[in-house]
């Protein structure tokens, strides 16, 4: 005997879980798409002086070497003028060593030392 015209039981189970549960719009950790690590990449685990200088790092190993973050050289990579010189090899940027050394050397050279805040660079001193 069947009592109203609504459903109830097996037919009402079975209609929820034709449309998904609330749980399952989470995606299994499988399907997410990964994402790149934008942040510093930790020290190079090797000694740039000893590497020949022919020999091609990286964008990561680059970037670990300078101590900036890859996408910092993505954008150097947009000016062709940039002091650090690339090339690509199968539509990867790489860097020779030697380019990455004399990349060094030229900001060891332009940079000054820090100040503190308070120095003005023109004899004036902070107030007492």
């Amino acid at each position: 005997m069947v009592r109203g015209g609504s459903m109830h039981g097996k037919d009402e189970m079975t209609r929820i879980e034709a449309s998904g549960s609330p749980n399952s719009r989470k995606m299994p950790p499988a399907t997410k798409r990964s994402r790149k690590n934008r942040g510093m990449p930790p020290p190079a685990t090797f000694d740039i002086e000893t590497l020949p200088g022919s020999s091609n790092l990286t964008a990561i190993e680059a970037a670990a070497v300078i101590r900036r973050t890859p996408g910092a050289l993505e954008q150097w990579r947009r000016n062709p003028n940039h002091p650090l010189k690339w090339r690509y090899v199968d539509g990867r940027p790489l860097y020779r060593v030697d380019a990455v050394r004399d990349y060094l050397a030229k900001c060891d050279k332009t940079t000054k030392t820090p100040q503190p805040h308070n120095a003005h660079g023109d004899a004036r001193g902070a107030r007492p």
